[in-house]
Formats: structure tokens, sequence, C-alpha cells
């Protein structure tokens, strides 16, 4: 199992704040002869009535220490490659990438990244990582 992001935590409280229920921490998730985890699998009823939301998160920090550009090239491969699966073997299950809100602002906001962000239909979650709670949704 690999490591957690260091704003996992932060991640998954935002959700449970934004009223989510946390179902998997991580999401395992096995497809053609791959095992995969994702941060985390969340679930939120809309009503009564009504089937329930389900997502999957993938956590990224962004951290200064390294390149902005390595690791959005990891996360966008990431994120690719778990849409997949989860097409596969959980089609009603959303993914999103969540990243802090200063990343968000200083780096998905370039040319190159928010381009490549639209070409892929990468959802996001934007969280702001000192009060622990979504800034942002986007779809």
């Amino acid at each position: 199992m690999s490591a957690k992001d260091v704003f996992h935590e932060v991640v998954k409280i935002a959700l449970q704040k934004d009223g989510w229920r946390i179902t998997h921490d991580p999401f395992q998730i096995s497809v053609g002869g791959v095992d995969m985890s994702i941060d985390l699998g969340a679930e939120r009823l809309i009503a009564a009535e009504r089937q329930g939301e389900k997502i999957a998160v993938e956590v990224k920090s962004f951290l200064t220490k390294s390149s902005a550009i390595s690791e959005f090239h990891r996360a966008l491969g990431q994120f690719i490659n778990y849409r997949a699966a989860l097409k596969e073997k959980e089609p009603d299950r959303i993914l999103y990438l969540a990243v802090p809100l200063i990343t968000y602002e200083e780096f998905f906001q370039l040319d190159f990244p928010k381009a490549r962000v639209e070409e892929n239909q990468l959802k996001m979650i934007v969280y702001d990582t000192a009060i622990e709670v979504i800034v942002k949704w986007k779809n």
C-alpha cells in the first residue's frame, strides 16, 4: 500500500464537513490483473428516494519541495488510469483529484495545466488546508 498524502486527513475531514460519508480509506480496486489504491471513497445521499452519489478522491499536496510539473505528470497519469479502472468496475463512482487551494490558484490557472485539465476532463476538489474545508468543486 502506498503512503498517504500529507493532506489526506485534511481532505477526509473537508469531505465529511461537506456532507460526505467516507466509505473507503483507501479505495482498493483491481482490474485487468492490476491492483490500484485510490486515496478515498465516499458517498452522499441526495434524497431518500434517489440513488446516492459515489465518488473516489485522489489527494495530491503539490508540496514546494518537488516540482509542480512533475507532480502534475504523476497526478494526471494516476487520474487517467484510476478513471479507466472505475469505468470498468464501478461506473457509477466519479473520480476527483483533490489539490490545495494555493496550488490551484498558482499552478492550475497557468495555461498548460489548465488546458490539460480541460482536455482530460479532470474533475477537481480544491481544499483549504488551513481550515479543512472544500472551497470549490470543479467539473
